[in-house]
């Protein structure tokens, strides 16, 4: 059985050995073995965080072909491609064979026999994967707290790597191993082209760096706007189907960053300025984009990965039902925790109780199914009436982003609205999904702070953007642009609306803010809001308590269906006007987002009773200041 040290430091050599034993039993089944032992040995209690990650360790610390992990989000899926799992070499001096296993290397060994018999040509998926976007700092230093793994720089790998030229990487590829016994590991492409020939063998996955290539020079693609972190190239063996774009997953793989998969990628990108464009070859851009230099952009040939459901460190990525009794505990506490969530949000919010409530009420939202084109259990929430001194709106994110794991402050400023980019395209001659500002992981808080709208026009992109933003709101849905079409794809993001008067966006709640401080003191009661920090346990309970809401499970029971259908009837018969089909479905949400919010899981008589109650006072207060504020839309 190999050592700790052994499978994280050296996953290649615990492969091979599989891989050589296999040859005396054909029907072995090594591949899923090996698979298989990676899995048991991740199980072991606190194994994984001797796993070093490529989210907090440089990528110079690494060791080459070693084990990482990497918590990312699937930003794009490039075509499959193939490579050789196994292959055959010839020694030059004495001639003698070998059998090689190539599976999860990005070259071969030197000597590959090319017409070998025992050549055995597979397909692998490879999948762009970027941090996810908008992931806080809390939540970075969290994870890299957590982490037990213990790293060195790597002697072979220095840190201003990045900075070098691709005549450097050359020179370090001749000291380390002569050029000419490297071999492109993967095969064609695409099935038009012959797999017989050296002269076919293309090296799909590494990258053209020109001189100097350095992160300036490579689009990272990253979704969001002055975004830092590594971008990968995941290469996935096994079941890619169940992967999904948007996705966030923590991989474990084999990190390869070779030297000498510039010089391949080099060689390719000299070879394609000869072909015919209409030969079908990939176009320097495309290299470009699909091969970009190891030493900005590394490989992670992944043995297994999980789904995430959520990102947040402080909990176990699975529903509380399926974890400790301590986590049990929490989620008894949770009505105590909300009382104190809900004082600081008062707060927060100048002294308003009501909207306080609605913004826990938000915070923990989420959509839970869909029905037919329905996404249930959104719940966007306009906070109108935010006063526009003293950066209040800044403020209020800035306190919402040190509870969430990942949240996005979007100013709508005309500039923004015009310039910036929110749905994501497709580029045909990239061949890549260029990301956009709304390309978020599930449960990402997007702030949009509309005080921060001008007097002017709105341009064709400034259009788009908006409507985007309402199909959003709307629908939980984003429609990429695959420019003769769009692909509609659905989200789960939990939009918030700071505005003036009622935002001219659409909302599932709007709360006006009724500040309690005087104007004369709003000034230095705002300057005062960041003097009362919460204590780093205290936030951490609140960002348990935040992400577990979104995690219970919730039912109505037969009964008080019941009563909640002959309760909406005898409103309709009081005052018909005042109460629609959509009334009953926002109080059902707020109801259900109540009941959660306490910890529990079904609706008792008294949660819709209590959801029924601050609905008026909501619509109450909106209806006030309509009547005073009759200009207002």
């Amino acid at each position: 059985m190999p050592s700790t040290q052994d499978w994280i430091n050296n996953p290649l050599g615990v492969v091979e050995g599989m891989f050589a034993a296999s040859q005396n039993s054909p029907n072995s089944g090594w591949e899923m073995k090996a698979v298989e032992f990676f899995k048991d040995q991740l199980k072991e209690k606190d194994t994984h965080t001797l796993v070093p990650s490529l989210n907090d360790v440089p990528l110079h610390y690494l060791k080459p072909n070693s084990l990482v992990k990497f918590r990312c989000f699937i930003q794009d899926m490039f075509d499959p491609e193939f490579y050789m799992s196994a292959y055959e070499t010839v020694d030059p001096s004495t001639k003698a064979k070998a059998l090689r296993c190539g599976k999860y290397r990005d070259v071969t060994e030197c000597g590959v026999d090319f017409n070998s018999s025992n050549t055995v040509t597979s397909e692998r998926q490879t999948f762009y994967c970027v941090p996810i976007p908008g992931e806080n700092p809390w939540v970075k230093e969290k994870y890299a707290g957590d982490s037990q793994a213990r790293v060195v720089p790597s002697t072979s790998y220095v840190p201003s790597r990045q900075k070098r030229s691709h005549e450097d990487d050359e020179d370090d590829d001749m000291d380390t191993q002569p050029q000419k016994q490297r071999e492109p590991h993967t095969g064609p492409h695409s099935q038009t082209e012959q797999h017989g020939s050296s002269d076919c063998k293309r090296q799909e996955t590494e990258a053209p760096s020109g001189p100097a290539a350095s992160a300036s020079q490579v689009d990272l693609n990253f979704p969001l706007p002055g975004e830092r972190g590594p971008a990968c190239l995941v290469k996935v063996y096994e079941n890619w189907d169940s992967f999904k774009l948007n996705e966030m997953l923590e991989v474990f793989g084999i990190l390869s960053v070779s030297p000498a998969l510039s010089a391949l990628a080099e060689e390719k990108d000299a070879t394609s300025s000869l072909l015919d464009p209409m030969e079908g070859m990939e176009s320097a851009e495309e290299q470009r984009v699909h091969c970009p230099p190891a030493s900005l952009v590394p490989r992670l040939h992944m043995l297994c990965a999980r789904t995430l459901p959520h990102n947040n460190p402080l909990l176990p990525a699975a529903a509380p039902g399926d974890n400790s009794a301590s986590l049990s505990a929490s989620v008894s506490e949770m009505a105590s925790v909300r009382e104190e969530l809900l004082a600081y949000f008062t707060h927060v919010l100048l002294g308003d109780a009501l909207a306080a409530e609605y913004l826990v009420l938000h915070l923990i939202s989420d959509v839970y199914t869909r029905r037919d084109v329905l996404p249930l259990g959104k719940f966007t929430l306009n906070l109108s009436g935010c006063p526009t001194v003293s950066s209040y709106t800044e403020r209020l994110y800035q306190i919402i982003q040190q509870l969430v794991p990942s949240s996005f402050y979007l100013g709508m400023s005309l500039q923004n609205m015009n310039q910036m980019s929110f749905v994501p395209r497709k580029d045909y001659v990239a061949n890549r999904l260029v990301s956009g500002a709304l390309q978020l992981a599930r449960n990402t808080t997007l702030f949009l702070d509309e005080t921060k709208l001008q007097q002017g026009q709105l341009d064709a992109t400034g259009v788009r953007n908006v409507t985007a933003l309402g199909n959003l709101i709307s629908w939980q849905k984003v429609d990429y642009d695959f420019n003769y079409h769009q692909m509609e794809f659905p989200c789960n993001i939990n939009v918030l609306v700071a505005s003036e008067g009622r935002s001219l966006l659409p909302s599932d709640s709007q709360v006006h803010l009724q500040p309690q401080v005087a104007p004369a003191q709003l000034d230095q009661y705002l300057g005062s809001l960041h003097l009362h920090p919460q204590t780093s346990a205290q936030l951490n309970k609140f960002r348990m308590y935040l992400s577990m809401a979104r995690l219970l499970d919730y039912s109505i029971s037969d009964e008080v269906t019941k009563s909640v259908e002959d309760d909406f009837v005898d409103m309709r018969k009081d005052d018909p006007q005042s109460v629609s089909a959509e009334d009953l479905h926002r109080m059902l949400v707020v109801a259900r987002l109540l009941s959660v919010s306490l910890g529990r899981t079904s609706l008792s008589r008294d949660g819709w009773l209590r959801a029924k109650h601050i609905e008026m006072q909501r619509k109450s207060r909106v209806e006030q200041h309509k009547s005073v504020n009759g200009n207002e839309p």
